[in-house]
């Protein structure tokens, strides 16, 4: 069974990456991880995601994959020992410190190899296993026919988890010092500013203002900007080669594009699982992936290195094609829904469903009506509650977006 792996930041995303079909989801605590700017998860918000995601029979795994100095030692073990005790699944670690600690003290964790320590070969991952490691994610560098080489000469119950969708970073597995820099915040110590995707200029010294195009672009270019990756038209291959986990990347992502990319990443692997033999790709599942994106996409290296294919010189990001515009939270009775807004929506605009049990439906808002029952030609205000009109019947977790002007291009 492949086991599809979702980004969560806050309660919110574990939970709608779990109610879109995720088989497990990794996160962070306060402390330890690579998104430091998620909202993350206080001891007691960890305890609480473990008990949702254990209650639908899911897997919860913790980041703990940061640049460890002697300074972050003292309350490592105290807070591996909690992560045990609240029932966490794994740990994803980078450092040796995270895999002595957890033998020393017989911590009852399994370990995941973290991509930040740069796996690339068989020996690496067998040196990782020898020291208690149940799973390695793969460096974002290995090609399909390295994996598949990786998976014949690695003990046969070590698991291989690899990153299928989302950000790329331009430095190996993300070991980068750019952000550190020119910021002062690490992107080694979960602060990254993303400055790859910032957008620079050249000019000589001596003639400051007098700006010379760099690449192709005469304006100004984002010379480092690495289009996103995207796998989905080849879960066959990434199945063959021996993977395990399918890993989403987007801790700091937002709840809308976790479920668009976890649901169409579930319907594609029920689909290959269903019937591997038979199985043919269905271009609506990516689709679906652009509603959610804002950046171009690649294969990264899995069919070789990319070069100026795997990266966008001209711009940072797109307009988005549709606008997320609301959440369902309850159903108070048939064809009514109520919604919590995410974005302005109006009367007369139609709005895409987008849920586990429903494909391809729309509808018209007829009329919207806030808690008190007054009536309102729109819903402007931020996270306020409406009750709209609804031929499904729709759950609560369902999403309602809008197609907008880049969408219908």
């Amino acid at each position: 069974m492949i086991e599809l792996l979702a980004p969560a930041g806050n309660l919110e995303t574990l939970e709608t990456a779990l109610y879109f079909g995720a088989d497990a989801v990794y996160m962070a605590g306060k402390q330890y991880g690579l998104r430091a700017f998620a909202d993350n998860f206080t001891e007691d918000g960890l305890r609480r995601a473990v008990q949702v995601t254990h209650a639908q029979g899911k897997k919860l795994y913790i980041t703990v994959n940061s640049v460890l100095w002697n300074r972050d030692l003292t309350e490592l073990a105290p807070y591996l020992r909690y992560l045990a005790e609240i029932g966490v699944d794994a740990v994803i670690a980078t450092d040796p410190a995270v895999l002595q600690l957890i033998s020393k003290f017989r911590i009852p964790l399994s370990i995941h190899i973290s991509t930040q320590a740069n796996t690339t070969n068989y020996l690496s991952a067998s040196f990782w296993h020898e020291r208690g490691a149940s799973r390695i994610v793969l460096s974002r560098e290995v090609s399909l026919a390295e994996i598949a080489e990786m998976r014949q000469k690695v003990p046969g119950d070590l698991e291989l988890e690899a990153f299928v969708h989302g950000s790329m970073c331009i430095a190996h597995s993300g070991r980068c010092l750019l952000s550190s820099v020119l910021t002062g915040r690490s992107g080694n110590r979960g602060a990254c500013a993303q400055p790859c995707r910032w957008e620079y200029y050249l000019y000589e010294k001596g003639y400051e203002g007098q700006y010379f195009p760099v690449m192709e672009d005469n304006q100004g270019t984002y010379i480092m900007n690495s289009r996103d990756l995207m796998m989905i038209e080849h879960i066959p291959e990434l199945a063959e080669a021996g993977i395990t986990s399918f890993k989403i990347e987007g801790r700091m992502k937002s709840a809308y594009y976790v479920a668009s990319v976890v649901h169409a990443y579930r319907r594609a692997i029920d689909k290959y699982e269903s019937d591997p033999q038979g199985y043919r790709f269905d271009k609506s599942l990516k689709d679906e992936l652009v509603k959610s994106a804002s950046r171009g996409f690649t294969t990264g290296f899995y069919f070789g290195n990319p070069h100026q294919e795997g990266q966008d010189t001209q711009r940072t990001v797109d307009p988005r094609a549709y606008t997320f515009t609301g959440k369902v939270i309850s159903v108070p009775r048939s064809g009514v829904l109520e919604v919590e807004q995410r974005n302005k929506f109006s009367i007369g605009e139609t709005l895409e469903v987008l849920s586990p049990y429903f494909e391809n439906a729309s509808f018209t808002v007829q009329f919207i009506y806030d808690m008190n029952g007054t009536e309102q030609e729109s819903a402007p205000h931020p996270q306020q509650h409406v009750r709209i009109n609804c031929p499904y019947a729709l759950r609560p977790g369902d999403l309602l977006r809008r197609q907008d002007e880049r969408g219908r291009l």
